[in-house]
């Protein structure tokens, strides 16, 4: 697994920084590798079907528990599939959408390094592994939606979506860190046998609103959709990968891992069905204002994503098989919708629904497509989608809370995406053919077939839904740790309740879709209420966070260095005042100190009186050399107490200060007036404050009890090991060799940076 998933990535790597040399060639081959992944995985249906579960781990930062620790159950298995199997088609379909395009290999290796995270997260048992790829996830859908750079409104889009998916991405740190701390371990299936431990802790109702903030976020739940219908900006692939099969649904994947782990009773329940109840209306609403076709997918994405959340939270068995069946409706017929609507977009340039009409006439296989997956996505038999209708109907009448207001708003989100189906699949192939599209030719089978495999997919799934039940839906349920019945999935199960309510659906559904035709007018009269809208809430608030942003940047951010040096410096004083003085106590024994000679005496006033012409002096220069002999008494007190080394540095270093002091200063204009009175007096009072702490602080130290033990390690072993003599050495080229060599590297950092400054400045002289 972890071989796929490496695969993946430098796959990704080679495209996109080698991949322009190919000039778009390798297209068609690219596909190879999602394909053969999708083989690879297939491989293991069989030991899956039949409840195995396939482990690898492999050690990253075992003193963390932090491993890459990799789980293929049912739910696993299920995403793989999905991710490279639909990952495979959508390549194919690429090469042919954007062939000629002069970032296709770019492009490619985005996708490329999305199927790769999405891979290791669904594939991941560790949760800080799980994190990591999680928010790989986020950088390389960045990439993929702003990947029309040039286009405001897309890197908009992309800035959006990063930012939500990116809170969603700490929040899930947060809980992980949290939950491991709990647990005391990160492996996910360590922890199935915790759950009452887990659930029973008082971190536990924090733990539960951090991943549900980052599976609410990752999914598009209500108040966090927004971002979705903004990603629309994106390419056709992009959306039909991301936002249909795999991305948006990494947190309904989150959820369904963590269900038999954090699944604690009714506070899991309630949350989730409420949340998934108003996403899942609110979105199915809003579709009948939409006239753009991307906008219709993105909302009734929304909707199915609200009403996975929303079975999951139901959490019997029946909801979960219910869940794991609707994924792969959903994944069939919305990407399949989603590649149709790229080649309506692609051979017409126009996505306007109340524009298309007639296309069957010029598009026939895609109208066969579309057709198909409007069926599916109206739950109409024979498909899956009615055996996935038919299973949400069951899970919610059997619930044992509100089961006739869950089922009514099961209901009538299903009417709701009937319509956006039929809209999206029918309708612009209905009626006749508008002249302007007379001219429309059919596009390469590389755009036409990969829809319609996903369509024909779904209607023999439909016809024989034991080949979802043994493959997917059985090993899903096993993996829950619920009390687990046989079931055996059914096209037909006679005359019942739930047969009557899908009637009513496909009734009701019809009704809406003959009645009510998209139009500007309706679109526009929602308009009005975008002012209350999570979107404008939200971007209110991120204007409100600039301002702030920039009144604190500027409050701070002077441009004088002074004004940095005196927050440090007042920071540190409060802080070490506190530290100091909660416990305060002058007792310190003096008697181990040695006495003070004439010499160390002389030295001192001497470098009281440098201190003091320095701060009083009106001179510059004055004032340099006064620092200079204050730095010249250092270097003596350091030479009479046996540290010459120390003595040379000091000497060394401030005399180059002094001089590029001079250097400095004589450049300034000569009555310049840096400082004014008050200011003179803060920072005295600043630096005395500094001073006194520091004083205590030492006598604090004298205290405490000495410690010699890395004393004696350097000593002995500075020879023995670095073979030197002289212990500082040793200890800064040897023992903290790469500390030193970090700092020479800044050093030469800042050196460069002054170069390039001081040519940038020559050559502005000359210009001028």
């Amino acid at each position: 697994m972890l071989a796929a998933v490496l695969l993946g990535f430098l796959f990704s790597l080679f495209l996109v920084f080698a991949g322009s040399y190919f000039k778009g060639k390798l297209a068609v081959l690219s596909s190879i590798i999602p394909i053969s992944l999708f083989v690879y995985f297939l491989s293991f249906l069989p030991e899956i079907s039949n409840g195995e579960v396939v482990y690898e781990s492999y050690e990253w930062i075992p003193s963390f528990g932090v491993n890459l620790s990799f789980t293929l159950d049912g739910l696993a298995l299920l995403f793989a599939l999905m991710i490279t199997g639909i990952g495979s088609l959508v390549f194919l379909y690429t090469s042919a959408y954007l062939k000629g395009h002069k970032y296709l290999d770019r492009f490619y290796g985005y996708l490329s390094l999305f199927m790769a995270s999405m891979l290791g997260l669904v594939l991941s048992d560790n949760l800080m592994s799980l994190f990591i790829f999680w928010e790989l996830t986020s950088i390389s859908s960045f990439y993929l939606i702003g990947f029309n750079n040039d286009k405001a409104d897309s890197r908009k889009s992309a800035l959006v979506a990063l930012g939500i998916t990116g809170i969603g991405g700490l929040l899930l740190l947060g809980g992980a860190v949290l939950l491991g701390d709990v647990a005391g371990t990160y492996r996910i299936s360590e922890m199935l046998s915790m759950r009452d431990s887990i659930t029973d802790s008082s971190h536990y109702i924090l733990i539960l609103l951090l991943i549900f903030g980052a599976a609410f976020t990752k999914s598009a739940q209500f108040p966090f959709h927004f971002w979705l219908p903004g990603a629309m900006k994106a390419p056709t692939p992009v959306s039909t990968y991301l936002h249909s099969a795999t991305m948006v649904k990494a947190g309904v994947y989150l959820l369904f891992r963590m269900t038999p782990v954090l699944n604690g009773g009714d506070i899991w329940h309630t949350i989730l069905i409420v949340v998934g109840g108003i996403t899942m209306l609110y979105s199915a609403i809003h579709i009948i204002f939409r006239t753009d076709l991307k906008g219709i997918l993105a909302y009734s994405t929304i909707s199915a994503l609200g009403i996975l959340v929303f079975l999951i939270g139901i959490g019997t068995q029946a909801a979960l098989i219910a869940a794991a069946v609707f994924i792969v409706v959903h994944a069939l017929y919305k990407a399949s919708l989603f590649l149709i609507t790229g080649i309506i977009d692609h051979e017409t340039g126009t996505r306007d629904v109340t524009q298309l009409a007639g296309l069957r006439k010029v598009l026939l296989p895609v109208a066969i497509a579309g057709f198909i997956a409007a069926l599916i996505s109206g739950g109409v038999p024979p498909t899956l989608g009615f055996v996935g209708k038919d299973l949400i109907y069951e899970s919610t009448l059997h619930f044992t809370n509100n089961a006739v207001l869950l089922t009514i708003l099961a209901i009538s989100t299903n009417v709701f995406l009937f319509y956006a189906g039929f809209v999206a699949g029918v309708k612009p192939f209905m009626g006749p053919l508008p002249k302007k599209f007379e001219n429309i030719h059919l596009p390469s089978p590389l755009m036409w077939v990969p829809p319609l495999i996903m369509t024909l997919a779904g209607l023999v799934f439909g016809i024989f839904p034991g080949l979802i039940e043994s493959a997917f839906a059985k090993p899903i349920a096993m993996t829950q740790a619920i009390a687990f019945e046989d079931f055996h999935l059914k096209l037909w199960h006679g005359f019942n309740t739930v047969l009557g309510l899908s009637a009513i659906t496909l009734v009701l559904g019809t009704i809406l879709y003959l009645k009510l035709t998209p139009s500007h007018a309706l679109e526009n009269s929602i308009a009005k209420f975008n002012f209350i809208s999570p979107k404008i809430l939200f971007l209110k608030l991120s204007e409100g966070f600039a301002v702030f942003s920039s009144y604190w940047t500027n409050f701070f951010q002077t441009g004088y260095l002074r004004h940095y040096i005196s927050t440090i410096v007042a920071f540190l004083i409060l802080l070490l005042g506190y530290l100091i003085f909660s416990d305060f106590s002058l007792e310190s024994d003096f008697s181990t100190l040695a006495e003070l000679t004439i010499y160390e005496i002389s030295i001192l006033l001497m470098l009281l009186a440098g201190v003091l012409y320095t701060v009083f002096t009106k001179s510059r220069l004055a004032a340099v050399a006064a620092l200079g002999v204050v730095g010249l008494s250092f270097s003596l007190l350091f030479l009479f107490y046996s540290a010459p080394d120390l003595a040379m540095t000091q000497f060394s270093v401030d005399t180059l200060t002094v001089i590029l002091f001079v250097l400095v200063l004589y450049k300034l204009p000569r009555y310049l007036n840096l400082s004014d009175r008050w200011l003179r007096i803060k920072h005295g009072v600043l630096s005395a404050s500094f001073g006194v702490l520091i004083t205590l602080l030492i006598l604090r130290v004298l205290k405490e009890p000495k410690n010699t033990e890395i004393t004696e390690f350097y000593a002995e072993n500075a020879y023995k090991l670095a073979h030197g003599k002289n212990v500082v050495n040793v200890i800064l080229v040897d023992f903290r060799g790469i500390d030193t060599m970090i700092e020479i590297s800044v050093l030469i950092v800042a050196a460069l940076g002054v170069f390039g400054l001081l040519k940038l400045r020559l050559k502005t002289k000359d210009k001028k």
